[in-house]
């Protein structure tokens, strides 16, 4: 399969292969597959959250809750002397 890049992404991906001797190909490759295994991981993790809700093992937290969690934290922090 080729691959066509914008210039400057080519030539990014260009300096890259002279710095470590190795060829583009073998760099595209390198990061598509590291794409599609944090990609896996991430849909793995999505996927463990959803059974722990659907399970009834975590419960969902309101807006609300998050609202007013974070204004309170916000409160918090300018009360707080700079330093301290």
């Amino acid at each position: 399969m080729e691959v066509k890049f914008k210039p400057d992404l080519q030539a990014k991906l260009d300096e890259l292969a002279t710095e470590t001797g190795r060829p583009t190909d073998e760099l595209v490759e390198d990061v598509v597959a590291g794409y599609f295994d944090e990609l896996a991981r991430t849909r793995d993790t999505l996927n463990s959250r959803y059974d722990d809700l659907k399970s009834g093992r975590v419960k969902p937290i309101s807006r609300d809750e998050v609202v007013a969690h974070f204004r309170e934290k916000s409160d918090a922090a300018r009360r707080t002397p700079p330093g301290s």
